[in-house]
């Protein structure tokens, strides 16, 4: 009798074992899924955060005083250009990176860097009224962002109207 009592015992103590390994292992996996929501869930926040100081910009109209401080913000920006159309450059210049936008819009290649080793541009020669690429601070730019088919802001293009 005394055999068969521990037996029981022994039992009963692998169930309960099995049973609370099989809870752990439940709460683990629900709890993997939650982190892994959680943190997509946090990726598309810091995206727009990110994308958030670029919507200032998103088919409004700007002095141009306002584009020569998002040219000194964000033309050290990696994989990211500027450019800027003004009355006297019509083809316009490039600061930063020179962006691939002569493509369709659902091309994969645009808003593509081309040539990301290369900046362009010399911020200085919009100070300048003597050459092609002077801003006039108070010149009215309307400005477009630049997206690639991940959504993801590129570059500005600024055109003086």
């Amino acid at each position: 009798m005394n055999n068969a009592s521990s037996a029981l015992k022994v039992a009963a103590g692998i169930f309960l074992t099995i049973a609370l390994i099989t809870i752990v292992v439940l709460l683990f996996i629900s709890a993997q899924e939650a982190t892994k929501t959680a943190q997509n869930n946090f990726a598309d926040i810091q995206t727009e955060l990110s994308q958030a100081a670029f919507t200032v910009y998103d088919g409004t109209t700007i002095s141009g005083s306002q584009v020569t401080n998002a040219l000194r913000k964000y033309a050290d920006k990696e994989q990211f250009g500027i450019k800027v159309i003004t009355g006297k450059n019509v083809a316009g210049q490039w600061y930063g990176n020179q962006l691939n936008i002569s493509q369709d819009l659902n091309n994969a290649d645009y808003g593509s860097v081309i040539g990301p080793e290369d900046k362009v541009g010399i911020i200085n020669q919009t100070m300048s009224e003597k050459d092609n690429q002077y801003v006039n601070p108070s010149g009215k730019f309307k400005a477009i962002i630049v997206k690639d088919r991940s959504n993801v802001v590129r570059g500005l293009i600024f055109q003086q109207s």
